[in-house]
């Protein structure tokens, strides 16, 4: 086995492998006495089928196969011992190949093209200057906070007679079109309905000023227009729903609106503890605070933005661009065409540059993600998960079991520590780099977001 390496630039090399055959011939010997205990042929004993004629019958696909082994193995261990890195992976060369003749050679030669990994300089301290937007805290901003919480602590109230905010609970009788009951029709109880949610307008007025007890002819098609919500009011299939005679009495059992919580030392007391906060002076004070580390938060995620952006930037890195391409082509056949490749690759070269960037940066700072850090990363996404179906609830060591059940999916593990390793890595800029703070109101913050998608 022989291997050399030409570079063609700073970002591109050839490696050439060439292949004798004692570096193959055991192994395509040894999968081929397997074969051997395991072929099963008529007129031959399991077993004893001769190995002239397994060979003929299996020798070329074996032989193709261990020495693709072979080389990638060779180029593996070539590219550890030399300290070698690369971008993407090993390319057939389009200069030098040529088309092994596997029948009647005994050596073989194969060239690769290779991606190589920018050399670059990285020179983090602060001279670099990166935008750290503070968002201005104002009324509009701590008046919707408050809504918020008078909602949260809200309830339902009884209500004299039904009004375009009313919550209804109402009995359904299916009817005829002169009103009258059928004697076997559907008929369904304790029935929600909110006024306001009912699709016709004719069926909403009808109803206003009515109280307890009235009711009132509807037609189910025209007041509901989601044939889901008719089929579970009724309690009826959804393919009964097109065909349903849609004539029903509506009775109003009761008559309830939502009324949000005032705000006074009753609710004060719900929301921080009994007696933290004595006036609502002092409740929007504790607001005002909770809205700041909530801002503080999106400040920080808008700084890795703008962090990656501006080292990528000053990093000036160059990449294999031809060769990435052919690559990303490459393992992506059948999925995506050379002007799809192409019209993408500038947010590709991006993200690869980014990624290039915070590898030095963790090594070059020795940065390490423990376990236990790994595991508090898992449970803040199996708690997210929960909480989308309402159930953030759950205490925290059942969070810890279902996180540990999908740490033992590698893929999922890597992910974990990769998002600490992030962490990481802009806690370390936050603290280094010089931070050009800006304040701004939350629309003009808004505002970055959409000119990045523009």
């Amino acid at each position: 086995m022989n291997i050399t390496k030409e570079n063609k630039d700073a970002l591109n090399a050839t490696l050439t492998v060439r292949v004798e055959k004692e570096d193959y011939e055991e192994r395509v010997e040894k999968v081929l006495r397997d074969y051997r205990k395991k072929a099963r042929m008529d007129g031959f004993r399991p077993g004893m089928v001769p190995m002239g004629l397994i060979r003929k019958m299996y020798r070329k696909p074996v032989l193709v196969d261990e020495i693709n082994q072979v080389v990638s193995e060779a180029i593996n261990k070539y590219l550890m011992e030399e300290n070698i890195q690369i971008l993407g992976e090993p390319l057939p060369s389009e200069d030098k190949q040529s088309e092994p003749d596997w029948d009647h050679q005994d050596h073989f030669e194969f060239s690769f093209d290779l991606g190589l990994a920018p050399e670059f300089e990285l020179n983090i301290g602060p001279k670099i200057k990166v935008p750290f937007y503070e968002i201005k805290i104002d009324k509009k901003m701590t008046d919707h906070y408050l809504e918020d919480i008078t909602r949260r602590f809200g309830q339902f109230v009884p209500e004299e007679s039904v009004s375009d905010e009313s919550m209804l609970k109402v009995t359904l009788q299916q009817a005829n079109e002169k009103g009258s009951a059928e004697e076997n029709g559907i008929s369904a109880s304790d029935v929600s309905v909110s006024v306001k949610m009912l699709k016709d307008k004719e069926t909403a007025g009808n109803l206003k000023g009515k109280k307890k007890g009235h009711t009132v002819l509807i037609d189910i098609h025209k007041a509901f227009e989601n044939e889901a919500d008719i089929s579970s009011m009724l309690n009826i299939g959804k393919n009964d729903v097109k065909n349903l005679q849609p004539h029903f009495l509506l009775t109003v059992d009761e008559i309830n609106k939502f009324e949000h919580a005032p705000v006074n030392q009753e609710l004060f007391d719900k929301v921080y503890g009994e007696n933290v906060v004595g006036s609502e002076k002092e409740f929007r004070e504790k607001l005002e605070e909770e809205i700041s580390k909530r801002l503080e938060h999106e400040s920080k995620y808008r700084f890795r933005i703008d962090a990656g952006d501006v080292m990528v930037e000053k990093a000036g890195i160059d990449l294999p661009s031809d060769f990435l391409k052919r690559w990303l082509l490459a393992i992506n056949k059948d999925k995506f065409s050379p002007e799809e490749i192409e019209r993408d690759f500038g947010r590709f070269e991006k993200d690869l540059k980014w990624q290039l960037i915070r590898n030095r940066i963790v090594k070059d700072q020795d940065i390490h993600v423990t376990d236990d850090e790994i595991l508090e990363v898992a449970m803040q996404y199996t708690r997210s998960q929960f909480q989308q179906y309402g159930l953030g609830y759950l205490p925290d060591n059942e969070i810890e079991t279902y996180a540990r059940d999908i740490m033992k999916k590698e893929d999922d593990r890597k992910k974990f520590m990769d998002r600490k390793l992030d962490d990481k890595v802009f806690a370390y800029l936050l603290e280094t780099v010089k931070l050009d703070r800006k304040k701004v109101t939350s629309e003009e913050f808004n505002q970055l977001f959409e000119e990045n998608i523009d």
